[in-house]
């Protein structure tokens, strides 16, 4: 299912502009005896902006999705205050859920390549939880994405086409963590990220950035042999190529969505 999103307000805070989207349409169902559930605060940060929604616990939004640039220099002391800017409006919620763009381990991130150095090896989830005064759970913003799409059925993977590439791998619903496929070697020195990242789109255009994702999923099928590759993150919408009948294009917002399955078992 791809999950549409409504008419943009615009909300300026603190000298940003923070930007306010309708709920997607399948979170306005009544949730009935679920209502008065936990509610999950799901935080995509990504190397061009953060967004932000609040999510009961059937994974229905209860807020709009709120969205501001991501601030540059991207250091841990910019995001985490843009952070608190970006969440204001959105009322209360009882945890956090973080899509973040690298490798995360117990909630400390050990690599951030669009982001900033200072990065590595740093507390993501504490400090957030220190500040929001709600438990936190981080993982990599394409593993969180991923649980808002895969099936559970078989080997899926999530491709995120944004600011890099994200890569995340599910085998029968379960998370294979930290499969960093975007800084590996791909052609001529380049690395998958290279090739496909935003930079690249920028260069060449969009026909030629679309046969070269055309040529990246050409070269991972044979390797992982997945039943599903769900191509995400903002730029996926600009592909116009002919995908093959195992490739499906999803909603950004399964990006926020994703993140109710990072507390299932924590009814």
């Amino acid at each position: 299912m791809v999950l549409g999103v409504g008419p943009v307000r615009r909300l300026v805070l603190r000298g940003s502009t923070i930007r306010l989207y309708a709920r997607p349409s399948m979170a306005t169902k009544k949730t009935g005896k679920n209502a008065s559930g936990k509610k999950t605060l799901c935080i995509d940060i990504g190397g061009s902006h953060l967004k932000a929604m609040v999510l009961d616990e059937r994974g229905h939004a209860t807020t709009e999705r709120a969205r501001i640039d991501t601030p540059r220099p991207a250091t841990p002391k910019a995001i985490l205050a843009a952070l608190v800017s970006l969440v204001a409006p959105l009322g209360t919620f009882d945890r956090v859920s973080v899509g973040f763009p690298g490798v995360v381990v117990d909630g400390i991130t050990k690599t951030a390549p669009n982001l900033h150095p200072q990065w590595n090896s740093f507390p993501l989830a504490r400090e957030i939880e220190r500040r929001m005064k709600k438990p936190v759970r981080a993982l990599n913003d394409a593993g969180v994405q991923g649980y808002g799409i895969v099936k559970g059925k078989g080997t899926e993977m999530v491709l995120t086409l944004g600011t890099g590439m994200g890569c995340a791998l599910f085998v029968d619903g379960k998370y294979v963590p930290n499969l960093e496929l975007a800084h590996h070697p791909f052609r001529r020195k380049k690395t998958y990220e290279d090739y496909i990242g935003i930079k690249a789109l920028k260069k060449v255009g969009k026909s030629k950035w679309n046969a070269r994702v055309r040529s990246v999923i050409d070269l991972i099928e044979p390797i992982f042999n997945p039943t599903v590759i769900y191509l995400g993150g903002g730029n996926a919408q600009k592909l116009s190529i002919k995908l093959p009948a195992n490739v499906k294009i999803a909603d950004n917002v399964a990006g926020l969505l994703g993140g109710i399955a990072l507390w299932r078992d924590q009814r």
